[in-house]
């Protein structure tokens, strides 16, 4: 048989595996010439097979030489073994087009088997983390919920615990009140995941977990942790906060719990006996009593200098005790007790915002996570008068500020309201709005409070230079819907 260069691969591969199928025969074979072209072997991968290139050139075999040794084998054994391990070899990775088996079908269904394992236990580790509040982040829980905050006529009391005039006793309050005051952890993931950056009170209102409590408690954190009375630990999450007024409600899963009753605060009476429950410094379910010592103070608060209406008490209220109780002598939660409501001219005052002030914005909170109908104008600011915002105008234009200049001295535009699309810039004053001089927070707030977002606002504005030229000029811009919780 005669093998021709020019014959197509698939006749030159059956040649090949024909030949090579008759190895095993002792009888000569007959042919006028062998090519070892069909199978390169200098390609062939020699960590698998182990053997030598066969010189390529092609051999020259007559009918007569074979016919002359006939008894001797026309290729020996070992060249026999070496080129059936090559004909193997190029079967199965050329001639059958398949890929070489590495694993065997045990070692497969092994892989699978712990790969299938890895899977399991990172799902047990994410919801793990879930349940443990890191993942948390700040997560919003449902904001969906109807909720009325209850509050009740005083009760009759029950006689273990009562007085000569029908009243709890300070022993009766402490009993029936601490299981539903809790003590609230507060962490920032970015610092640590166990060691707490703050603490405080929250007051449980419903038996399925939700908690009022300050929104100054929640500040900067992005985790917290909820310890009842029977130092039971739950993950909380924010329903919503509402900074302006320091007040927020926070949800842990729960059930069965024993919520606090609320009362009136309308019926409360001057040097009427009150106490305070909640954590202060981390003193857990301290409880303490006083009289109410005045109602209807109008307080800010320490950072906004947003006004409520407040019950002013001479129980120790201190930052743990934000978030907690001040309870009458029937048991019932009449204020939430706030250090960031303060009177910075006299030491020994505290305040609770009152329930009747507290009511409302608790059932925005708990319905639509924000306090709805709100508006903002998008500027920071300080009062052109007190000694900050001289200092900061000092040391950008090199002088004070004049003393016939009262206003709003701008510290900040947010971009995303209308205001920013008008020429008022950092470091400008607004002395007026709607005709209005305006010089501090209180008589700006009184000119909008009556506005809702899409209304416009003209405001008189004053600019000072380097050289102390004052230019005059009026803006107009639109009102947007706050749904911040700030101003």
């Amino acid at each position: 048989m005669i093998y021709s260069p020019g014959s197509d691969a698939e006749t030159t591969n059956n040649n090949v595996n024909n030949n090579l199928t008759n190895l095993n025969n002792t009888n000569p074979i007959f042919a006028s010439h062998v090519n070892t072209n069909p199978i390169n072997l200098n390609t062939i991968n020699t960590n698998h097979i182990n053997i030598n290139p066969i010189n390529s050139n092609p051999t020259y075999v007559s009918s007569t030489q074979f016919q002359q040794n006939l008894n001797q084998p026309f290729i020996s054994d070992k060249s026999r073994k070496q080129m059936k391990e090559v004909y193997n070899y190029y079967k199965y990775y050329n001639h059958e087009k398949q890929q070489p088996k590495v694993f065997s079908k045990s070692s497969i269904g092994l892989l699978i088997g712990i790969l299938l394992l890895i899977i399991s236990l990172t799902l047990y580790c994410v919801i793990s983390d879930i349940a443990k509040g890191s993942l948390s982040n700040d997560v919003m829980a449902n904001t969906n919920k109807q909720f009325f905050l209850q509050t009740e006529k005083k009760p009759v009391v029950d006689e273990q615990y009562v007085d000569e005039n029908g009243k709890y006793t300070t022993e009766g309050i402490a009993q029936l009140l601490k299981p539903s005051i809790v003590e609230i952890f507060t962490y920032n993931s970015q610092f640590s995941s166990t060691k707490a950056i703050g603490s405080g009170s929250g007051i449980i209102m419903s038996t399925d977990g939700y908690i009022a409590t300050n929104a100054h408690v929640l500040e900067n954190a992005t985790d917290f942790k909820v310890v009842l009375h029977d130092e039971t630990e739950y993950v909380g999450q924010i329903v919503g906060k509402d900074v302006k007024t320091d007040i927020a409600v926070i949800k842990i899963d729960a059930k069965n719990l024993i919520n606090a009753t609320f009362g009136d605060s309308s019926t409360v009476k001057v040097g009427e006996q009150v106490m305070a429950i909640g954590n202060p410094a981390g003193l857990t379910g301290t409880v303490t009593d006083g009289i109410v010592s005045g109602i209807n103070r109008p307080i800010k608060t320490d950072a906004l200098g947003y006004e409520m209406n407040c019950i002013q008490t001479n129980a120790a209220i201190s930052p743990g005790n934000s978030g907690g109780a001040l309870v009458n002598m029937y048991g019932q939660v009449i204020g939430i007790t706030s250090s960031k409501y303060v009177d910075s001219s006299y030491e020994g005052l505290g305040f609770a915002i009152t329930i009747n002030e507290a009511k409302p914005i608790i059932e925005e909170l708990m319905q639509h996570g924000y306090v709805t109908g709100r508006v903002k104008v998008g500027i920071s600011f300080y009062e052109s008068t007190t000694e900050i915002a001289n200092e900061m105008f000092k040391e950008q234009f090199g002088y004070d500020i004049p003393e016939d200049l009262k206003g709003l001295f701008i510290l900040q535009i947010d971009e995303t309201c209308d205001i920013a699309n008008t020429d008022l810039k950092l470091y400008d004053f607004i002395v007026s709005a709607e005709g209005v001089d305006v010089y501090d927070y209180t008589s700006f707030m009184s000119v909008i409070k009556t506005k809702k977002a899409g209304d416009a606002i003209r405001s008189k504005v004053v600019r000072l230079d380097e050289n102390q030229n004052r230019t005059e000029f009026e803006i107009k811009f639109m009102l947007t819907e706050d749904k911040s919780g700030y101003y």
